[in-house]
Formats: structure tokens, C-alpha cells, sequence
């Protein structure tokens, strides 16, 4: 039984509400201040850790592959801020980052393209419990499992701090403690799972854009969306770990003409960005949506519509709609 996620990019609203989640209920410790397990990124742009697509790992010819291992910088580390000067000085001072140069977000609503037609949208990232995990491959103690439900786990017991599970990860969703000496990542809430309850980041979603649930399972939301509909996609599928966290493309406004009305025979979000990202299936996958989208808007029913609307939020959870205690 896999459990997966899928992540609606269309009703994002990159409010962080989920990384504020993750944030305050596993990094609070001494050494996990640049520790972002959960972070929603705006594309395009360099996302977190910077220019981490261009960092390799992954699979090639079936063989885990060890690619950069991203630095606290990259990452970007925790800010200090001048808040002495800005909340108790004269009034003049505006709260900004004391000698920053990067951060996780630090790109946040830039995007791409030229005004009047620029584009971006909001991608949640973590790691993605992927079913050929090249973190596991790659770690030369067997400190990385795997659990019954698909989670991908590391045993900081059992853990060196060699980071070859870093630089294997294609994704580089896996930091380094400098206080425990060991590598730590996202571990799927899996206390919480084991009572009912979803992970914080698919919980605590105020825009009702993401499903929790087995994969395996016909019936469920996941299974349907991934497997029937096809229209959540891996990110990098190329990377060869087989991901369990799955996208709905987003689809944004249509662009205007310079006199500003509408062009209808054109898409303002490049399929070429999307292709980058998800693959060649994305095509399709946007196909499926734009003719669910008519049925609907002609009073036809849809089912897609149905699940991705989410008008009840505990059906989204895939029965882990138990109350957190």
C-alpha cells in the first residue's frame, strides 16, 4: 500500500499556510533553522535550494546517480531581521532581512514573461516518498526505509552524516543537522498517520488543492486522479524514483492582445514550461481538463470536476479525516 499526495497547482494559492504547518510541528529544534521540509515555490524560478533541477541524482540506465550536494546557502539560511529599528525605532525603518543574498523564497511572485501577459505559478515541494528512492540506494549504512504504507524514512540512529542520500536525491529535499550530524527530511506525518490524521501540509490546506490516500486503492480520490483520469503527474518523472506526491497542472488566464483584448488561440503559461516539469503527459492531462471543463460549463455533469472541486474537505483526506490531538 502506497499512501501519495496530489497537489492541485490550479488552486494553490501560495499562501505557505503548509510549510508554516510543517514548520512549527517538526523544524523548531537548534540546527533545523534553515530546514524546510515542506516550501511552495513560485515557477518559473530557481526554487529551493537554488537551481536545484540542475543538480542531478537520480537514475540513469538503472543506476542511482550522485549529484551536488546543495549547501545551507542554497538553501538559504535562517534571516535575521531588524526589528529593534522597524517595531521601537522613529518610524523610518522597514522590517528587512539583515545581509541576506538568498532565501526560499526569495523569487516569490516574479514568474516569467512580459507584462501584459507575465505568468507564475505557486509549486509546493517535499519530498516525494518515491517508490524507487535514489536516497536509499545511495546510502552506504542502510540508515533510509521504507514502511508498509510507502514512506520513505531515515534512522538517526543508524545515520553517518555521510549526505550521499542528498546528492543522490534528485529533488534535494534532504538537510544536514550540524547539531545531530545527521540527514533529516520529511517523514510523511507518519505519527499522525498512525492515528487517522493526514499530514499537516494536506490538513491544514485552506484552498482544499491537495488529496491524501492510497494509491492503490480504485475507489479512492489518488487512484482516480493518477490512474484513471491521468491528470496528476510526477514531477521529473525522468529522475527514475517512481515519486508519490503527483500535480495537477495549473491553467492560467488566456493572454490579451496589445490592445488588451482577449487572444483565445493562445495560452499565456508556455506548454514548453509545463513539458519541463512534468513531462510529455502534461499535454493530455491539460486536454482531459479543458474538455471537463466545457462538459461542465454546459451543465454536463463531470466527475473530474467533482473531485477536484472538493466540497468536502474530509473526502479529501482519504479516510485519515481524524481530528489531531
Amino acid at each position: 500500500m502506497n499512501l501519495a499526495q496530489v497537489i492541485d497547482l490550479n488552486k494553490c494559492i501560495g499562501c505557505q499556510t503548509c510549510t508554516v504547518a510543517c514548520k512549527r510541528l517538526w523544524t523548531d529544534d537548534p540546527g533545523m533553522e534553515h530546514m524546510w521540509w515542506n516550501i511552495v515555490n513560485t515557477l518559473p524560478g530557481e526554487g529551493t535550494p537554488r537551481g536545484w533541477e540542475r543538480m542531478g541524482g537520480g537514475f540513469a540506465d538503472g543506476q542511482v546517480t550522485l549529484g551536488e550536494l546543495p549547501s545551507e546557502e542554497q538553501f538559504g539560511p535562517a534571516w535575521s531581521f531588524n526589528f529593534a529599528d522597524a517595531l521601537f525605532g522613529d518610524g523610518r525603518a522597514h522590517l528587512r532581512p539583515q545581509g541576506a543574498r538568498w532565501g526560499p523564497n526569495w523569487e516569490e511572485d516574479q514568474g516569467g514573461g512580459t507584462f501584459p501577459n507575465s505568468y507564475f505559478f505557486y509549486l509546493p515541494r517535499l519530498c516525494n516518498h518515491c517508490s524507487n528512492p535514489a536516497c536509499l540506494a545511495a546510502c552506504p549504512v542502510q540508515a533510509i526505509k521504507t514502511t508498509d504504507q510507502g514512506a520513505v524514512l531515515i534512522d538517526e540512529e543508524a545515520c553517518q552524516g555521510a549526505q550521499l542520500c542528498a546528492r543522490a536525491c534528485p529533488y534535494k529535499r534532504i538537510y544536514f543537522s550540524r547539531v545531530r550530524q545527521v540527514s533529516q527530511k520529511c517523514i510523511q506525518c507518519m505519527p499522525r498517520i498512525e492515528r487517522g490524521v493526514a499530514p499537516a501540509c494536506v490538513r491544514q490546506c485552506p484552498g482544499r488543492a491537495r488529496h491524501f490516500g492510497k494509491l492503490d486503492d480504485p475507489d479512492g480520490r489518488i487512484h482516480q486522479l493518477v490512474e484513471r483520469w491521468r491528470v496528476a503527474l510526477p514531477l521529473h518523472p525522468e529522475f527514475g524514483t517512481r515519486p508519490n506526491v503527483f500535480y495537477v497542472p495549473p491553467i492560467l488566464p488566456m493572454p490579451l492582445h496589445p490592445d488588451g483584448t482577449i487572444d483565445a488561440q493562445q495560452a499565456r503559461l508556455p506548454v514548453e514550461v509545463l513539458e519541463g516539469l512534468f513531462g510529455p503527459d502534461v499535454r493530455q492531462a491539460l486536454d482531459t481538463l479543458a474538455q471537463e471543463r466545457a462538459r461542465r460549463a454546459t451543465g454536463e455533469a463531470s466527475p473530474l470536476m467533482d473531485l477536484l472541486i472538493g466540497r468536502r474537505w474530509h473526502d479529501m483526506l482519504g479516510g485519515f479525516d481524524a481530528a489531531p490531538v
